[in-house]
């Protein structure tokens, strides 16, 4: 039996998956965040190692035929040396109950946007949408070409995040409150929810507080009750939202994909499990625009996707 493993690697925590050759999952283990740009080399790497411990500890040692590797942050080929680096220390580690017998060809090592793709799809084409605290669209066709919208982080382009949604209610929620735009009840949301003296403290609160883009994002859920409420401000911000996610979708699917072509669009992330129809306004609008597009939900997580990828270096029809 040919075994694989796929890692999917983020800031807050790793993954590592054990695969066999028809696509079972074996083993299962986690480390701590491995990305190094927040947590220097030797701690990103100490969580990858540990993720590849806990997913092989209870197995006699195994033959590893591929590595799959996909981390948030990985763009440069100063990251890819990086992470090449680490793939041959791991083959080192005496930790590890694992035979390896790994080809160059045979390690595979992108992006977090691909193997969240490859593991929503099952597949290494369509287009991933996307938006949790932060947003991209990233698309690959069946020649291997891929696109992406976004991604590019919360000060220059996260349309469709929650951190984005978030911003976007305050500023409401603030202009509703000075006169300077429409009434709404985001503000006496924010006011309560934060417990505000005043809604005039929400900027003391933002800024003194020195609140990081994770805190603002998990607000979102507050623009999402008032829209429900029926809030024709808070409806606005979601409605955007919606539009600039199908937009960039667009332009995705343009680029990669014939008018003829059924593509599975997975929508991953925070947003979509809004209480307000984005999910079902994103796909009217698509389907508009396409009727043969497929709007789904992922399959599996983005570890399978990373396994997926490895195994599929040896056997294409995997």
């Amino acid at each position: 039996m040919n075994y694989v493993l796929g890692i999917d690697g983020g800031g807050s925590k790793t993954l590592c998956i054990l695969m066999d050759e028809n696509r079972e999952i074996r083993g299962r283990g986690y480390g701590g965040c491995s990305n190094y740009h927040l947590v220097g080399e030797q701690k990103a790497f100490l969580a990858m190692e540990t993720a590849l411990e806990k997913a092989t500890e209870n197995l006699n040692k195994i033959e590893i035929k591929a590595l799959g590797i996909g981390l948030a942050g990985v763009s440069r080929p100063q990251d890819f040396q990086v992470i090449q680096n680490w793939v041959k220390e791991l083959q080192s580690s005496e930790k590890l109950p694992i035979k390896w017998s790994l080809l160059s060809g045979n390690i595979v090592i992108s992006h977090d946007a691909l193997i969240a793709l490859v593991g929503g799809a099952a597949k290494a084409i369509g287009i991933l949408v996307n938006a949790g605290t932060g947003s991209i669209i990233f698309g690959r066709n069946k020649r291997g070409e891929v696109k992406r919208v976004g991604g590019w982080g919360h000060l220059l382009g996260d349309e469709g995040s929650a951190y984005t949604i978030a911003i976007r209610g305050m500023k409401a929620a603030l202009k509703g409150f000075d006169g300077s735009g429409e009434k709404t009840l985001l503000s006496a949301y924010f006011q309560q929810h934060l417990s505000l003296a005043s809604l005039e403290d929400l900027v003391k609160t933002i800024y003194q507080k020195e609140w990081g883009v994770s805190e603002i994002a998990s607000l979102a859920p507050l623009i999402d009750q008032v829209a429900v409420a029926g809030d024709l401000a808070a409806q606005k911000i979601l409605e955007q939202t919606v539009n600039e996610l199908v937009e960039g979708t667009k332009i995705v699917k343009k680029t990669l994909f014939s008018e003829s072509e059924i593509i599975e669009i997975v929508t991953s992330g925070s947003v979509w499990q809004s209480q307000y129809p984005i999910r079902a306004r994103f796909q009217a609008l698509l389907e508009q625009h396409s009727p043969q597009i497929r709007v789904i939900q992922p399959r599996h997580e983005p570890a399978y996707g990373a396994a997926l990828l490895a195994l599929q270096t040896f056997n294409p029809l995997a």
